[in-house]
């Protein structure tokens, strides 16, 4: 019997991303905007601060295995935490800034964050959730504190640079390649977060796969502008792979107006990006009014949601490759990309391109009925969509969601078909969930709070289509004759429990809601009816 002679146990993990930069691309630059000036460091520079955090990090008694939360923008500390808390034995935990306090309450909670690295323009709100967060015991504030009394806050804080040089540097690593190295937190399958928890193994295996030809192909001729924010899904792997490449980076902080992201392209000349369709149809309109020159992108990265044909046709036109892409936080996130194959098989482009995504190398697809039966790969076969490869999660934190995992694979929640060809096309989505702007909105949620009332009998939301955000909550209630109620009332009741941007912009009062024969409310026939201009209803009056 003949046994492999490979060198199987060396472990692939985050230091060994960082070590291979700094080895052979110490000069590679990452270019980082701070108050609206940009400067710039060498991945050499940044790898010294990495070792120094490390060292900090471990000299304040980060433990193996335990969380350390970040609650900051695309800047170079949260670049130096993404090397150096891993290096450090301990767990990145990137906080969501968007969510709002309670969800925040509950994941720092649910993750025990001892240490939480916050950017100071956002230190605010986490001091307000500190008191139902009784695990944090020291705040590293990063950036510019202004007149802020650290020592009045009501844990332990300290400035970042202060903590940088409280220890001596260290160059971490890590034995076991299985050992947690990230988290992320997702409402993306119902209203409840639930952690996602990446391994080194599966973060270098993600960032291999994004330099793959099969994914973005980014090598170290290129530069990377990271639009995606880095507490979103890893920054969809995008920091990691810079680093593995030797590819240039661009940090454009918390300024991702499409003024200054258009500056920065043409200051920065990056090659390869992402973000979703809404920030690209803002860069592309203002940079078309500006006569400003986009040219040196060649592929885009558009996720998050579904990209409308008219904003990838407008950047192919530009010369510059946007492919849809497709995946969640629970793989890392990359899975699909919609990427025209060599042999179009008697296809359009267009075809292609205006698909969900086609796998990338290492994940593996399929959709499953109803039944549980694995349907044909036929295009027509509707059926959940399910995925497994290293890189995607096969349980959430704590053991909860068991029910979205089917024998190895991911239950993603998504309705559609995959073709003979392997690309998938999302029609629906399982549990009725809206993505505005690239995040999740859960509609039963705002169903619940709408119904809690007095003047509303019933209610129901679904997702419709918005020019700028892609989909939008509309609501829709019953209202108790003799009642009045307004828009504000709305609004009000819903922003003391949901961040602003999960609420509705608009609440039709309708006579009656829909339902199916089984007594659920009938939200396919709801949407049909919106499509159709057959919904009905008033929108409620303004105070």
């Amino acid at each position: 019997m003949i046994a492999s002679t490979m060198q199987d146990d060396f472990p692939l993990t985050v230091p060994m991303i960082l070590r291979h930069a700094e080895a052979l691309h110490g000069e590679a630059r990452v270019a980082l905007v701070e108050d609206g000036r940009t400067r710039h460091v060498t991945v050499a520079e940044v790898a010294d601060r990495v070792h120094r955090l490390t060292g900090a990090l471990r000299a304040w008694g980060v433990r193996p295995g335990e969380c350390v939360g970040t609650f900051a923008w695309n800047t170079l500390a949260h670049l130096e935490a993404y090397f150096a808390v891993p290096a450090a034995g301990a767990v990145l935990h990137t906080i969501n800034l968007r969510l709002f306090p309670e969800q925040i309450t509950f994941i720092v909670r649910e993750a025990a964050d001892r240490l939480l690295l916050v950017d100071a323009s956002m230190l605010d709100v986490i001091v307000d959730v500190l008191p139902e967060c009784p695990s944090v015991e020291l705040i590293v504030v990063c950036g510019d504190v202004g007149p802020v009394d650290l020592g009045a806050l009501p844990v332990a804080a300290t400035s970042y640079e202060d903590f940088l040089a409280s220890g001596e540097p260290v160059v971490g690593e890590v034995a076991d390649e299985r050992a947690p190295a990230a988290m992320c937190y997702t409402s993306g399958t119902t209203s409840q977060p639930k952690g996602v928890v990446y391994s080194h193994r599966s973060v270098y295996l993600h960032a291999a796969a994004n330099l793959f030809a099969g994914g973005f192909g980014i090598s170290d001729s290129d530069t990377v502008l990271q639009i995606v924010p880095m507490f979103h899904a890893n920054g969809w792997g995008f920091p990691y792979a810079a680093m593995l490449a030797g590819a240039g980076l661009v940090l454009p902080g918390r300024d991702l107006t499409p003024p200054s992201l258009v500056r920065l392209i043409e200051s920065e000349r990056p090659t390869v990006s992402g973000g979703v369709p809404t920030v690209w149809r803002g860069v592309y309109d203002h940079a078309r009014e500006a006569g400003a020159d986009l040219t040196s992108l060649r592929v885009i990265s558009c996720a998050g949601s579904a990209v409308p044909e008219s904003l990838l046709r407008d950047w192919v036109g530009l010369g510059v490759q946007m492919y849809q892409a497709w995946g969640m936080t629970e793989t890392s996130p990359l899975a699909a990309i919609a990427r025209p194959p060599a042999d179009a098989r008697g296809r359009d482009e267009w075809y292609w391109r205006t698909r969900t995504g086609r796998p990338v190398p290492g994940v593996e697809v399929r959709a499953v009925g109803e039944d549980g039966a694995v349907l044909p790969r036929d295009g027509r076969s509707v059926g959940e969509l399910e995925v497994r490869g290293p890189w995607v999660t096969g349980s959430y934190h704590g053991g909860r969601g068991a029910e979205h995992f089917d024998d190895g694979w991911l239950r993603t929640g998504d309705v559609g078909t995959v073709d003979a060809a392997g690309a998938m096309k999302i029609t629906d989505r399982s549990k009725d969930l809206i993505k505005s702007g690239g995040e999740w909105i859960s509609s039963t949620q705002i169903e619940d709070r709408l119904s809690e009332l007095p003047e509303v009998v019933e209610a129901a939301c679904i997702g419709v289509p918005d020019e700028k955000w892609s989909e939008r909550p509309l609501a829709l209630v019953t209202v108790r004759p003799g009642a009045r109620l307004t828009l504000a009332d709305v609004h009000s009741h819903l922003g003391a429990s949901m961040a602003r941007w999960q609420v509705p912009d608009r609440v039709l009062a309708v006579p009656s809601i829909v339902r199916t024969g089984v007594g659920k409310i009938d939200k396919v026939e709801l949407r049909r009816q919106y499509a159709e201009g057959r919904l009905g209803g008033v929108d409620l009056p303004a105070p």
